[in-house]
């Protein structure tokens, strides 16, 4: 989850919470005697008034809480991390302090009204109502500095494992949120006044929890877990290990309560919460990380194959074009003078250029690769211009924007169309139309088809120019483009789209 995404899931959360504790004051107004205040201040003969008693001093103390929240998690600590402005936001905790100490001081001069009753003087009574409402809000401070800090704890870990990968890293993140599981717990039951004896059970069995997570997920499964392995195996052999864990939890709670029935009752929350939860927890994430890993491990595999795949059918496809671009230079060079050859050579400078820098890419510009395409025509119209049975024509948009495409994908549809299209004995046809409209390439290639005679050194040879093509387009534009090729006894024709 993103950090801004985070606090604004904690914002509402925090938000949605005030609001329920709010509707719940206005709902329990008919209730005068659903709460500890109400026995107190009867008890000492006061007169209990709901709104002056209850209503209104629980409504500053969420209030405060909420804001202070807000405060404390938005404006103050996040700075301090970063160690910006560390005066000025340590000037307003202070005064966040003082002035929660004073709305819940205040507040409870009336929830606790009748402590005033119990002391000789007034004073003294005021003294203990302050203490315990600066007291108050220095716990509410601290815990949620603490809750503030383990976030940015967490958060750390896991911006530094993006960073380094490793299974260390991830234990640290694991045990990152489990603690932080542990604390908003506590928070919880320190918020509700729980017993002692109850956050001592929440911390042990958590804790427990924690460690025999991380001994199954990232020390027990990976040496043992195979494909044939069932959970049941798992769940007796972890099994051991949450007795063997029973018995350090147990020690604990004697040396920290001192009361025998105590340890069995830690027992009975430790045992079902492993059985139940931790044991299932740990199995199915481990399950679902290694079928993660096990997939991106085959993505990997098949982009490699892809690459390979593809550096070996352009290392093909290079040297084809070279080689009919050379043949094309000697035949002009037979028949006409120096200058045409030197037109030639210059048009193959150009090619050779692109074949040595731009085919080398991933994606080059949409005009460059038809500059090498233009390039090839005009080389081949040197070789028939003699003839004035042969038509080439080309129509290509001059306007082709900054689109990309792989380079010399179109190439291999002219260099066949001039292959089978031409004729030096019969009338000969080539059309080449390219245009561009919003982000699709529109490409088109018709030919004339000539039976090549039995003594034809490229009779039968069955040219990889169109079927590299083919395997090109679909390893680059998967779902993205559409070849059709249509041939009939005296003409050839291709149709190409491709989503740029």
């Amino acid at each position: 989850m993103k950090q801004k995404d985070l606090q604004k899931a904690e914002f509402w959360i925090a938000t949605i919470l005030y609001c329920v504790a709010i509707i719940i004051l206005i709902s329990n107004t008919g209730d005068r005697r659903h709460s500890f205040e109400y026995y107190r201040i009867k008890n000492e003969g006061l007169t209990f008034s709901y709104l002056y008693n209850y209503f209104l001093p629980k409504l500053f103390e969420y209030s405060v809480i909420y804001f202070g929240f807000l405060s404390i998690n938005f404006l103050i600590i996040p700075p301090l991390i970063k160690k910006q402005q560390n005066t000025l936001n340590g000037i307003l905790l202070f005064g966040l302090l003082v002035v929660m100490g004073l709305v819940i001081s205040i507040s409870k001069t009336y929830s606790s009204s009748y402590i005033l009753v119990e002391y000789d003087d007034i004073q003294s009574a005021y003294n203990r109502i302050f203490f315990k409402g600066f007291s108050s809000a220095l716990w509410i401070i601290i815990s949620i500095s603490g809750y503030v800090l383990l976030k940015e704890f967490i958060s750390y870990l896991i911006e530094d494992n993006k960073k380094i990968e490793g299974t260390q890293n991830q234990i640290k993140v694991d045990i990152g949120f489990g603690l932080a599981f542990w604390f908003v717990g506590l928070l919880l039951w320190v918020s509700a006044s729980a017993p002692f004896e109850i956050m001592i059970i929440w911390t042990l069995v958590i804790l427990a929890s924690i460690g025999i997570f991380v001994y199954a997920l990232y020390f027990y499964l990976p040496k043992h877990y195979a494909r044939a392995y069932k959970f049941r195996r798992y769940f007796w052999q972890i099994m051991l290990a949450t007795v063997l864990s029973a018995l350090p939890v147990c020690l604990i709670t004697l040396l920290m309560v001192r009361q025998e029935e105590f340890g069995a009752i830690v027992l009975c929350f430790h045992f079902p919460t492993q059985i139940i939860i931790t044991l299932p927890l740990a199995w199915y994430i481990y399950k679902s990380r290694l079928a993660n890993s096990n997939q991106i491990s085959t993505l990997r595999t098949e982009l490699g194959k892809s690459d390979a795949s593809l550096s070996f059918l352009q290392s093909q496809i290079n040297p084809h074009f070279l080689f009919n671009a050379l043949n094309t230079l000697y035949g002009t060079a037979l028949q006409e003078n120096a200058e045409r050859t030197g037109e030639g050579i210059q048009k193959l400078g150009d090619m050779m250029r692109f074949m040595l820098h731009e085919n080398v890419q991933d994606k080059i510009s949409l005009t460059r690769d038809v500059d090498y395409l233009e390039n090839y025509i005009a080389l081949q119209k040197l070789r028939t211009s003699r003839s004035a049975d042969i038509v080439i024509d080309t129509q290509i948009d001059e306007q082709l924007n900054n689109f990309q495409i792989a380079p010399m994908l179109l190439i291999p549809f002219v260099e066949n169309a001039f292959k089978h299209g031409i004729s030096l004995q019969q009338p000969s046809h080539i059309k080449v139309t390219l245009q561009t409209k919003e982000n699709t390439l529109y490409f088109d290639v018709h030919n004339s088809i000539h039976i090549k005679p039995d003594n034809d050194p490229e009779k039968l040879k069955s040219g990889i120019g169109l079927v590299n093509v083919k395997q090109r387009l679909a390893l680059l534009y998967p779902g993205k483009h559409e070849l059709i090729i249509r041939e009939s006894a005296k003409e050839f024709f291709i149709h190409l789209t491709i989503q740029l």
